[in-house]
């Protein structure tokens, strides 16, 4: 692998693990906020939990693009 392909790796994972830890302090804060139910909590969840899905989506396409020629490679010789 190449250290381009390596930066974009490493940034990708980084960026889900940055994502992860906003989504869970946005949680953290609407709890503490909000003591009972409520539906605008619900979704300022749903949509903090959303952008980790788009955050760890983002990295499985680089990680398909990085490795996608590697494999191909091994399994066509």
């Amino acid at each position: 692998m190449t250290q381009t392909e390596w930066l974009f790796l490493v940034l990708a994972v980084a960026f889900v693990i940055f994502a992860e830890m906003v989504n869970t302090a946005c949680e953290r804060i609407v709890d503490l906020c909000t003591g009972e139910y409520n539906e605008l909590a619900k979704h300022a969840k749903d949509i903090a939990a959303g952008a980790v899905l788009i955050a760890t989506i983002g990295a499985v396409i680089i990680g398909a693009i990085i490795f996608m020629p590697y494999l191909l490679a091994f399994f066509i010789k």
